[in-house]
């Protein structure tokens, strides 16, 4: 297992992208956007170590206590779907809170959702 990225909500994502291709030499892979949700993400890339999604959504910005900006989650990348399917799993049966999925994401990721004990969100995918 390795961690695949964190992800980091913003009300610009243009201006996060610029911040850490300027600052941190990061490269910015295509804008993603969901027109169903208004949601959309990139995903940048920097010479080593996981990736960093940069967020921007609606339902986020207008969320019933306001805006929350920052980070989101933690993205554990474990090889397959087989291991994303049976992992999901082991954790349901230890009681763990699957949140979502498995499923196929938007943005073409396979992956769950669970919450860890602090209820901090934590995606299992390939």
């Amino acid at each position: 297992m390795h961690i695949d990225h964190l992800a980091i909500w913003t009300p610009d994502p243009d201006r996060l992208v610029a911040f850490y291709a300027r600052h941190f030499a990061a490269t910015a892979g295509p804008r993603y956007t969901n027109p169903r949700t208004g949601f959309e993400s990139y995903f940048l890339s920097f010479e080593s170590g996981p990736r960093l999604e940069v967020m921007r959504s609606p339902a986020v910005a207008a969320g019933p206590d306001g805006p929350r900006f920052g980070y989101a989650h933690l993205a554990v990348s474990v090889g397959s779907e087989d291991a994303v399917d049976r992992l999901t799993e082991r954790l349901r049966a230890a009681g763990v809170p699957v949140l979502d999925g498995p499923r196929r994401t938007g943005d073409g990721y396979y992956e769950s959702v669970v919450a860890d004990p602090d209820g901090n969100r934590v995606e299992v995918t390939v």
